[in-house]
């Protein structure tokens, strides 16, 4: 793309990434320079909605102040101590957070990855010193179409070819079976050595996929029936995106174990978490698991800012009623076009599928042509539009959005 219609900076910057940069990602042409609110400025000082929101990482805005100013706070005062002594904020920071989301206990992490590795490393041990299991015949069991990280162990059971293809040898130990189907869930379950099932309350890397209601409590029942571990990975869908504080809380679901990271920090710092009650969290001890920066001083006051905002702002309250405006206007987008062909989601974790194959680029390119005309999403699995701008959004900002996204489809060509 020429400097002229990137800008000459920007197109700069693109080529300085993509000749010292590992090529992992392919992003859209734009470079961002600046962050408020709903808002991201780029290096040529063009305001766009930011529609992606980090992948929710910054449902509380892009650059919060009261998260930005307990952070300067923090940082000036002490930011890391290691696990190797008492810090002076963690203790606060866990009996908070376990009120927050109603556990007994919190393991602190960092990065989404980490938690979910963190989780089935409780999980596995889990089994073998309460359940009974034998010694490594530990099984847990996912989903197809799932998205949990880019670790090793987490691609081994990925089924998408771009994430594990020439990644192995991958280690064993887990069952994947369809996404939204109880009755493989439940003939799954019938294995002995089944410690945990691992969810994603909705798929959002495989384009938002929302399970019928009633899977995820059914779900959970036939776990407990078979003293299973119902494994609730919310790295995406918690912390109010889809209208509650939890997507599990749609249907009153109380995970084992509950994975947490990306908006726990308002996307200010890498910070994750993982919360279970001691009957299970107690299989881990000193040595078993650990983190260099996991529970670090900055972490954790950036983390109670950050969730106190989602509190204080109503930002779950707010997502649910943004969240079926933003889809009623889709669906007139749908009605009105043949470019488009179903709205899906839940708060403002939304998608819209585009009428074409999972191969072609008109998804890349609609969504090119929305950064032209100021609002920044991306595609999933070719066809599909990820929808999730961040939650302290109003009415009329969405509108102002809806408008951009109604006025790029109907003038776009394939």
């Amino acid at each position: 793309m020429s400097e002229t219609i990137l800008g000459s900076l920007s197109a700069e910057m693109i080529e300085l990434e993509n000749k010292y940069g590992a090529h992992n990602y392919h992003p859209l042409p734009v470079v961002l320079d600046k962050g408020e609110g709903v808002y991201v400025w780029d290096v040529d000082g063009k305001r766009y909605f930011d529609f992606l929101s980090a992948y929710s990482a910054v449902n509380q805005g892009h650059c919060h102040p009261k998260i930005i100013n307990v952070l300067i706070e923090q940082a000036q005062k002490l930011t890391l101590t290691s696990r190797a002594f008492y810090n002076s904020t963690l203790g606060e920071y866990e009996k908070f957070v376990t009120s927050y989301f109603g556990y007994d206990k919190v393991l602190p992490m960092n990065t989404g990855a980490e938690a979910v590795e963190t989780a089935i490393k409780i999980c596995r041990k889990w089994a073998y010193e309460k359940k009974g299991v034998a010694e490594n015949g530990a099984q847990i069991i996912v989903c197809e179409q799932n998205f949990h990280g880019r670790t090793t162990t987490i691609v081994s059971f990925s089924s998408d070819p771009g994430s594990n293809k020439n990644f192995g040898p991958y280690p064993s130990g887990f069952i994947s079976i369809p996404y939204n189907d109880l009755n493989a869930l439940a003939k799954a379950l019938e294995n002995p050595n089944i410690a945990g099932f691992l969810v994603e309350p909705i798929q959002g890397e495989a384009g938002v996929f929302v399970p019928d209601e009633g899977y995820l409590s059914k779900a959970a029942a036939l776990c407990k029936e078979k003293n299973v571990l119902f494994i609730a990975d919310e790295v995406q869908t918690g912390i109010a995106r889809t209208g509650k504080l939890l997507a599990c809380d749609h249907e009153n679901v109380h995970a084992d174990i509950l994975i947490l990271g990306k908006a726990i920090s308002g996307g200010v710092l890498p910070v994750s978490a993982v919360f279970c009650n001691d009957d299970i969290m107690n299989v881990i001890t000193p040595g078993t698991h650990g983190s260099t920066f996991g529970g670090n001083p900055l972490a954790n006051k950036v983390a109670m800012a950050a969730l106190e905002v989602v509190a204080d702002e109503k930002l779950a309250e707010n997502a649910e009623k943004l969240g079926k405006v933003f889809r009623a206007e889709m669906q007139k987008l749908i009605d009105e076009t043949d470019l488009l062909v179903l709205v899906r989601g839940k708060g403002l974790l939304n998608a819209v599928v585009v009428n074409d194959t999972e191969d072609s680029s008109t998804a890349w390119d609609l969504c090119v042509q929305l950064k032209e005309n100021g609002l920044l999403a991306k595609p999933t699995h070719g066809n599909i539009i990820r929808f999730a701008p961040p939650l302290v959004m109003n009415e009329a900002q969405l509108m102002e959005c809806v408008d951009i996204i109604r006025k790029t489809v109907l003038a776009f060509q394939k």
